[in-house]
């Protein structure tokens, strides 16, 4: 798996935090980052997920699963550890924001 770029990194960042405040603002790019984060259930879609939280929710979610979204079981030089990596920047980067 490639790293996010920083591309994908910014807007992915800029949607959640949006998405804290509003969230019909979540796209699918939020979206997809976040529901495949620990403690997230994907509801179907983003418009199941969009149902079931509300910004409020959504903040404290985020705020609550921070330690399980830090992929730090993985190591350098192992598989897939640069990718979980740029995971684990995009949500310390959301949390600093909300």
């Amino acid at each position: 798996m490639k790293p996010l770029t920083e591309r994908q990194k910014v807007i992915i960042v800029n949607n959640i935090v949006s998405a804290t405040k509003d969230i019909k603002n979540l796209t699918n790019s939020g979206y997809n980052f976040i529901y495949l984060a620990s403690g997230f259930i994907a509801h179907y879609n983003l418009y199941g997920f969009r149902d079931n939280y509300t910004a409020k929710t959504l903040k404290e979610d985020i705020i609550s699963n921070k330690n399980s979204n830090m992929w730090n079981n993985f190591r350098p030089h192992e598989s897939n550890y640069d990718y979980y990596m740029s995971k684990k920047d995009v949500y310390v980067r959301i949390l600093e924001q909300i």
